[in-house]
């Protein structure tokens, strides 16, 4: 029965998940030892005493999760008990019970934020508009007309000590921060005079109008330094007082720019001096300190001078490179404005030629159609007759001098005549007219159709020819 108790509580432990073996024992004993029932009250019933029990029991005893989502088949008996129960996890219908949840619960998730980025977005772009309009932001577009904080204290404090002390009195302290200052210092390798000023104490007075004040120390400090002022109730001032470790006034001080925006002080006049006192130990400062800025005056000088040649350097490098390209476009203009100048010649010419060709095939032609011509009207002549009694001879003098002479038959027409002189290769004319002397005649063409008898020119008549213009 020891066998059967074990192998049953073994058992129950694999399939509850409950690693405590005397409450599973108790849980067992309370269902009759019926393994089946017990497994059932825990996996069907969570709340049953049973696993009220179990529960109160995991909670103060060492921890332990039930396999309470995953649905298990009651067991055949006695089957054979593991060796060493495990934690079991969740099974897969719980978790394809519990998906669609998460990915609602994301997909929800998601949507929410989204739509708060999108408002987010909206809102910003809803101000942007805003103060692009003007309908927002007002006092922040004043803001920008005003002065930043340290340069207004540095103003204030120049007013306030030109009204205490007289203005024009004193050095030219700058209207601007600190850090402004000795940027300004730095440009003009000055040293920065700084003073601090406290209200309330009693040397104050005196120490600005008998030294700062006077002449000589003004005139001192306004040739070789940049001078900068503050109140000791102000911002910067105070800030100042404390980086400066001022511990006694009244307070001045001599700093220049160091590296990595940090201040280097040269010198602390702390207490009332005189004004030969103050000149000295500026003269002292200033001649320690000539050296330094000697050779940063130089440097940047010499900056100065290779940006500017550089830059002159540059601007002849840009004018060099302009008039290449200048002469090269030039080169180029030329180079098309030749062969525009060889296209426009060889078209020309080929246009004479074609021209030419035109002309020499017209005259061939038309020395074609005269010499058609000619033999056409030699053959319409027929042979010279012989002589006789009806018979002309007709002598034709041509403009060239040229004489030709030839008989007709006295019934011909006065069209065989110029039949005659188109036959000959004497006349090049086409337009002419067969004239004779005394009487002075014109056989034009209301005659051609007489007779050589009829136009008075039997036995013998003398034409000669005349051109019609």
């Amino acid at each position: 029965m020891a066998e059967t108790v074990d192998d049953k509580v073994s058992y129950f432990q694999a399939v509850t998940g409950i690693s405590d073996p005397d409450l599973c024992t108790e849980i067992l004993a309370a269902h009759n030892w019926d393994l089946q029932v017990a497994v059932s009250s825990i996996t069907a019933n969570p709340s049953s005493p049973s696993a009220s029990a179990s529960t109160s029991s995991r909670e103060q005893g060492p921890s332990a999760p039930l396999a309470d989502a995953e649905f298990v088949a009651p067991p055949p008996p006695m089957p054979p008990a593991p060796q060493q129960p495990q934690q079991q996890q969740p099974g897969i219908a719980w978790k394809l019970v519990t998906l669609p949840f998460y990915v609602v619960s994301g997909g929800v998730g998601l949507v929410a934020g989204t739509f708060r980025l999108g408002a987010w977005v909206a809102g910003g772009v809803l101000s942007r508009s805003l103060s692009l309009l003007g309908l927002a932001g007002q006092a922040g577009g004043d803001r920008l007309l005003e002065l930043p904080p340290s340069a207004a204290e540095a103003a204030e404090f120049v007013a306030e000590f030109e009204r205490e002390f007289g203005a024009g009195r004193g050095p030219r302290f700058v209207a601007e921060g600190f850090a402004d200052a000795l940027q300004r210092a730095q440009r003009e390798f000055k040293l920065l005079f700084v003073y601090l000023h406290s209200p309330d104490h009693p040397d104050t007075p005196a120490f600005c109008g008998g030294c700062l004040c006077s002449e000589p120390v003004a005139a001192f400090i306004d040739e070789n330094f940049v001078a900068w002022g503050g109140s000791i109730r102000r911002t910067e001032g105070f800030k100042m007082s404390n980086s400066l470790n001022a511990s006694r006034f009244p307070f001045c001080a001599v700093v220049m720019a160091s590296t990595n925006q940090r201040i280097m002080l040269l010198q602390q006049v702390e207490g009332p001096k005189s004004p030969e006192e103050m000149i000295t130990i500026l003269q002292r400062v200033v001649e320690e300190c000539a050296t330094s800025l000697v050779a940063a005056r130089i440097e940047a000088e010499e900056r100065l001078n290779n940006q500017r040649l550089r830059e002159e350097q540059d601007a002849a490098y840009r004018a060099a490179l302009e008039a290449d390209q200048a002469r090269e476009r030039e080169r180029l203009e030329e180079l098309e404005r030749r062969e525009r100048e060889a296209a426009e010649a060889e078209r020309k010419r080929k246009e004479e030629e074609e021209a030419l060709a035109r002309a020499a095939q017209e005259a061939a032609e038309k020395e074609a159609a005269l010499a058609r011509r000619r033999q056409e009207k030699a053959m319409a002549l027929g042979a010279e007759p012989d002589k006789g009694p009806g018979v002309t001879r007709v002598l034709i003098r041509f403009p060239t001098g040229e004489r030709k002479e030839r008989r007709f038959h006295s019934s011909a027409p006065i069209t065989s005549l110029y039949d005659y002189v188109d036959s000959l290769d004497c006349l090049k004319a086409e337009m002419y007219s067969l004239v004779s002397n005394f009487p002075r005649v014109t056989y034009g063409p209301e005659k051609h159709s007489l007779t050589l008898e009829e136009a008075g020119l039997h036995p013998q008549a003398s034409l000669f020819i005349e051109i019609e213009q």
